[in-house]
């Protein structure tokens, strides 16, 4: 009886707890079993192994006993990860291969049935979860290295301080442990180059609607939500498709959670979201998305747009279009950045500290209040009611700035000159940020009750228009900060250090409730 044990890990949401693969071969009746909570696409590697190992020139033992354990048994396993370990377990088991070898390295790949590395889901999650273990191991440790298919390891490679080695085949992973301890004829994977992105449009070709482009600068230079209300044609698309060009790239972490997220459900979505791009994601679901489209769900749980948002933009243009299950399940993301899908077998958690973008009608027909488009609303009053009371006050109530977008007569259009670029607008966000992360450490968006309070004093006479205007308006507690939040944004756009009446009075114009 032999025993050989192997290093590899699981995937449960956004996290990738270690798995031991252990591998025990008997004398007695030939058989093959796998246990360990294992799914039906883990069971299925039986046969991918048996025959990637026989294709590969290795010899299958097939008159013993071939037991695989998958360690811890009560973490739910899945997906085709664990093929590489298995069959390097069956090896070393069976003394075609030193198990010593194995200890420094973690493995994951799918096999096919010629013994070729096929890419598998969660390489960066997989990465960053070695380089955790990596640091927090007892000093004097041999930190573990990966090792992952080819397109895995391109993946993973962009994590940094994790060695990653790369591999097509399951003879050149044994022939690289069979020459050394270190696995080092392998090579170190290489990171997928940033791909070369297409700018966003430049807001220098939206004329006109200077008050929206005014919003949309102090949502890019304070990360703040922002709903759009206008009529059909007015630039509410268009605005909202040049945010992205008004913010800062990433930072490292942001990015390699995003990466991360996106890797969950497809590889190839990585090589866009990889450090270093110049502009954020930004996703646009349309508007039959489900709430599981948009929040995550399923069994196991997937992420859903506002993970795959994680750090840059959601647009939900039509919003009262969304089914309200949908738009009432992001208020808690809105709120605390993270998404926790829970269900009977298992909960997982993802990032979604996104930045959601919103447009709409005023009404079904989108004329209300229009002036200068020649055209009038044909809603009653109570369609318009029913229209606008799709979105729930408590979700408005988590948007920080609510414009209206006005049409523009025509020949205002045509006589209009161009507008101001994405680049100018971009240098005066990038120094309204930097002042704040050098002030808090994060943007004013992301400030809670305590940072309010530090961050957002007032003095005398703002606090009492501000204590006026609240009471006037019916605010609630998070509605009130919320509006000084905004203020805070002004007075950095305004490289002020204090909040000013003045900051507080923007502010209040761009908390407009809906027309009608």
């Amino acid at each position: 009886m032999s025993l050989a044990v192997v290093r590899s890990r699981a995937l449960d949401g956004l996290h990738a707890p270690p798995v031991a693969v252990e591998v025990q071969l008997a004398n007695g009746l030939p058989s093959f079993t796998l246990v360990g909570l294992a799914d039906t696409e883990v069971k299925e590697a039986r046969e991918r192994v048996r025959a990637a190992l026989q294709q590969s020139g290795f010899q299958f033992p097939h008159n013993q006993r071939i037991t695989v354990n998958l360690a811890p048994a009560e973490l739910p396993k899945e997906g085709g990860r664990f093929d590489l370990p298995i069959a390097l377990g069956i090896l070393a088991a069976a003394g075609q291969l030193c198990s010593l070898r194995l200890a420094a390295h973690e493995f994951a790949g799918e096999l096919s049935l010629g013994g070729e590395l096929r890419p598998v889901r969660g390489a960066v999650a997989h990465a960053l979860a070695l380089r955790r273990d990596n640091r927090n191991a007892m000093p004097g440790t041999t930190p573990r290295h990966l090792v992952l298919p080819m397109a895995s390891a391109r993946a993973a490679a962009s994590v940094p301080e994790v060695g990653v080695h790369a591999a097509t085949t399951l003879t050149e992973v044994v022939a690289a442990l069979q020459s050394g301890e270190q696995a080092q004829d392998l090579p170190f994977a290489a990171p997928w180059p940033v791909a070369m992105q297409a700018p966003p449009p430049d807001l220098q070709e939206v004329k006109g609607q200077l008050g929206a482009k005014r919003a949309l600068e102090i949502a890019a230079a304070g990360g703040h939500s922002l709903l759009m209300v206008g009529p059909p044609g007015s630039g509410k698309s268009m605005l909202a498709h040049r945010l992205s060009g008004l913010l800062p790239p990433l930072d490292e972490d942001d990015a390699l959670a995003n990466a991360a997220v996106a890797g969950l459900g497809r590889e190839q979505g990585l090589v866009q979201t990889a450090p270093g791009l110049q502009y954020r994601v930004m996703r646009a679901p349309h508007h039959s998305a489900s709430a599981v489209a948009l929040v995550g769900g399923g069994s196991p749980p997937r992420p859903g747009e506002i993970s795959l948002a994680h750090g840059g933009l959601l647009f939900l243009d039509e919003l009262p279009e969304f089914p309200r299950s949908a738009l009432e399940a992001l208020r808690e993301p809105l709120e605390n950045g993270v998404i926790t899908i829970a269900r009977a077998a298992r909960s997982a958690t993802f990032p979604a500290r996104f930045q959601l973008v919103a447009a709409m009608n005023p009404c079904p027909c989108g004329w209300l209040g229009s002036t200068g488009s020649g055209r009038s609303c044909r809603c009653s009053p109570d369609a318009v009611a029913r229209y606008q009371g799709r979105l729930s006050g408590p979700l408005l109530d988590r948007i920080d700035l609510q414009v209206e977008v006005l049409s523009t007569p025509p020949e205002a259009l045509l006589a209009a000159p161009d507008g101001e670029p994405s680049a100018a607008v971009a240098v005066r966000v990038g120094r309204a940020r930097q002042r704040q992360l050098q002030r808090q450490g994060c943007t004013n968006a992301q400030l809670d009750a305590a940072g309010v309070q530090t961050q957002c004093r007032l003095h005398t006479a703002a606090a009492g228009f501000l204590a006026a205007a609240a009471a006037r308006l019916g605010w609630s507690g998070r509605r009130l900060h919320r509006s000084l939040k905004v203020a805070r944004t002004l007075a950095d756009l305004a490289e002020s250090e204090h909040i000013h009446t003045a900051h507080l009075a923007e502010a209040l114009q761009l908390q407009r409730v809906l027309p009608g």
